[in-house]
């Protein structure tokens, strides 16, 4: 009876993984409306690149770049993206509170708040999508229309399974209270 439960515990698991790994984060759809603002969490290549084309494209007026790391600075940013100086000057805050996915959303409510922004745009790697969105969701709770999106990558196997895996530990320790 117990290997049996553990092989539909198992069995359940793989198709959770499975589904997953199948239905990754989108980018915004052209129609997507404007944002009063846009967050892009750092840690994947392409990140902070979309979000400037975000910029560029009007489709929000200010952007925070959560999960800065506090020695970056707007110069290496602009000498790393050609083309940002203009839109890094203007339209861009560097925020260096953050660690992880949970306190980037932490730290971009305060900044939403802030600014008395209604609507944002969260930009990270379709991979991240899932539980970024889940921590943006618990954190900024109805009061902000969100617009998800998702840059996107060739995520590896390794990638996939660790990041399903901090996602379920995460929708775990929430259920249980931790």
């Amino acid at each position: 009876m117990i290997t049996r439960l553990g092989s539909l515990l198992l069995l359940v698991y793989a198709l959770c993984f499975i589904v997953f790994a199948f239905t990754l984060g989108r980018p915004a759809t052209p129609n997507a409306p404007p944002s009063d603002a846009a967050v892009v969490l750092t840690g994947g290549p392409g990140r902070i690149e979309h979000a400037i084309d975000v910029l560029k494209q009007h489709k929000a007026l200010r952007l925070l770049i959560a999960g800065t790391d506090p020695s970056v600075t707007e110069a290496d940013l602009a000498r790393r993206i050609p083309g940002s100086g203009k839109w890094l000057a203007c339209c861009v805050d560097l925020g260096t509170e953050s660690v992880d996915t949970r306190t980037n959303a932490d730290e971009a409510k305060r900044w939403l708040d802030k600014h008395k922004y209604t609507s944002v745009r969260l930009i990270t790697s379709d991979w991240h999508m899932r539980r970024a969105r889940y921590e943006f969701h618990r954190e900024l709770g109805g009061k902000y229309r969100l617009t998800t999106d998702a840059v996107q990558t060739e995520p590896s196997f390794f990638t996939l399974f660790g990041e399903f895996n901090k996602y379920l530990l995460r929708r775990l320790a929430v259920w249980a209270d931790l």
